[in-house]
């Protein structure tokens, strides 16, 4: 949220964890803290960063785990991680009932730990996201590793406290071409950007119209975007160059297949998209969290790493990982 929330407010941003002053500092530069790796993002003082540390645990033997991040960082810069390969990824957002808008998604990947982040920048809004861990270097067991203070930077999917979510999946197909004048993020990062700063899809897709993506070191990606209004865009790069495509009807999916100026009889030969724009189109976008799982079960493949919903109005996240274990957490959404 644009402030920041200390002590007993965090705990209305994540309502199934209880979470357990001085001049900013470099926070890896405290004496006899664990030195692994160097962190760069982090903007904390020493006790934000201790803070943060110790709220770590363990929710999953995935392994998943949660951590709540206190104090400041810098979105801008950070680790060099190159965004994943994934093999698949399957997302969507229904709204045909405007007052439960909902956005889904499958992660499918290497049998990484995963982490539940929740962060609160003062000059950002409080967000609720996933991260694969191993994209910062970080083991199954990560206590004590400083290189969690840079977990912020690599969102694979989140949700805002203004029920803005995005998240990703690969698109061979893809090509961005860097634009003069422009500043250059990774193609994961941008998440990130678009969590902290938008607020409604319109907003989001600015943040990509301000950046050049670098998918150098990755697959190519695209992304799908919703609000809570019911609003929602497939953002695409097609032949260099930024395309976007609005949500129509009452839904919008997304699995590894370009669909911005594709037919949509032809999108359906994806089996994933075909499986997802059916049950959807049947349901006329009308789905709730336990029938969106169902219907992201339908379509898992055996490297699903963690299925989840975000509730765009309701603030609900229903999560739920490879190993069967299912989390509920609430971001308290605030609507305009």
């Amino acid at each position: 949220m644009r402030r920041t929330l200390l002590g007993a407010g965090l705990a209305l941003l994540f309502a199934v964890t209880a979470c357990s002053g001085s001049e900013p500092t470099a926070a890896w530069s405290t004496p006899g803290g664990p030195s692994t790796g160097t962190p760069t993002a982090s903007r904390q003082s020493a006790a934000e960063a201790e803070q943060t540390l110790a709220s770590l645990r363990k929710v999953d033997d995935l392994p998943m785990w949660e951590m709540t991040f206190v104090g400041d960082y810098d979105p801008t810069v950070g680790t060099d991680a190159a965004p994943p390969s994934p093999f698949g990824c399957s997302l969507f957002a229904a709204w045909g009932d405007r007052s439960r808008p909902l956005f889904a998604r499958n992660f499918d990947w290497e049998a990484n730990p995963a982490l539940v982040l929740r962060t609160d920048p003062p000059d950002g809004y409080a967000t609720v996201s996933l991260v694969d861990m191993s994209y910062l270097g970080v083991g199954a067991d990560p206590t004590g590793d400083r290189r969690l203070l840079d977990a912020p930077l690599l969102p694979f999917d989140g949700m805002n406290e203004r029920g803005l979510a995005v998240g990703l999946a690969a698109d061979d197909a893809a090509t961005a071409r860097p634009e003069a004048g422009k500043p250059t993020v990774g193609s994961v990062r941008i998440l990130r950007l678009v969590l902290d700063q938008a607020a409604t899809v319109d907003e989001a897709v600015a943040v990509f119209g301000r950046h050049n993506l670098d998918f150098e070191g990755g697959p190519p990606l695209h992304y799908l975007l919703a609000d809570a209004t019911g609003a929602s865009a497939v953002v695409e790069f097609v032949d260099g160059a930024l395309r976007v495509e609005k949500g129509r009807g009452s839904w919008q999916a997304l699995t590894n297949v370009p669909v911005v100026g594709v037919p949509e009889e032809k999108r359906r030969t994806d089996h994933r998209y075909g499986v997802l724009a059916a049950a959807l189109a049947k349901a006329g976008g009308v789905i709730d969290d336990r029938a969106a799982l169902e219907l992201l079960n339908d379509v898992r493949q055996g490297h699903t790493r963690w299925s989840v919903t975000y509730g765009l109005r309701t603030g609900e996240i229903h999560l739920r990982t490879t190993t069967g274990t299912d989390r509920q957490y609430r971001l308290p959404v605030t609507l305009s």
